[in-house]
């Protein structure tokens, strides 16, 4: 079983639906038996997963805000999508059990400034000290050519943490959410700008590079 978090103490950064597709993907895409655990009481995740299609490939949703996070043993990826403000004991709670950390960025000042903070915090999880917990940085929401971009892509290379793709702002994702489906899901002709975008995140949670 393999436990991925998204994770960012910033709100309105997409972390619902990079959650989502990532469930979406590992179900319709790798034929994987999928838990989508939504740890954020607003739970963005779990409504999706409610006008779901029955005929879709089948995720299990967990209230991991409200509930011990217990899957059955054949699950092969959890998805864990966290909710805003995560510190201290908390956060050291939730990244227990987990791999791979997805951390998306927005690009304006003020997220770029909070994400400083917070992965600050996050690097002295003692999980991520000892390296058992490998951690990617996605670019979300993006605007190309626009110079706040220019700037969140030196940010994210300053981290010194892997930069993995950069997700485009596109209505797709509202539509996708609207139909509890992932874009790889969707019409291939609607969406293969965002099935590019998403070609090195799926790539690099496929490798090596994304596990302790």
């Amino acid at each position: 079983m393999r436990t991925i978090l998204v994770l960012n103490a910033k709100g309105g950064c997409g972390k619902s639906t990079i959650a989502t597709n990532l469930a979406s993907y590992f179900a319709s895409e790798m034929g994987e038996k999928v838990v989508l655990a939504d740890c954020d009481p607003q739970e963005s995740s779990l409504a999706w997963l409610d006008v779901r299609d029955e005929q879709r490939p089948h995720i299990e949703g967990v209230a991991a805000y409200k509930e011990p996070l217990r899957v059955a043993r054949d699950t092969d990826i959890v998805i864990m999508d966290a909710p805003a403000r995560v510190h201290g004991k908390e956060l050291t709670q939730m990244m227990r059990n987990v791999e791979t950390v997805i951390f998306p960025v927005l690009p304006s000042p003020i997220d770029m400034r909070a994400a400083t903070k917070y992965l600050e915090e996050l690097k002295k999880n003692g999980r991520v000290l000892r390296d058992e917990v490998k951690i990617g940085v996605v670019a979300n929401r993006v605007r190309e050519n626009t110079l706040v971009f220019s700037d969140l892509y030196y940010f994210i290379k300053s981290m010194k943490l892997p930069y993995i793709a950069t997700l485009r702002d596109t209505q797709n994702y509202i539509r996708a959410e609207e139909r509890g489906v992932g874009i790889f899901e969707m019409a291939p002709s609607q969406v293969y700008q965002d099935l590019e975008d998403w070609e090195p995140l799926t790539r690099w949670l496929r490798s090596k590079r994304s596990m302790p």
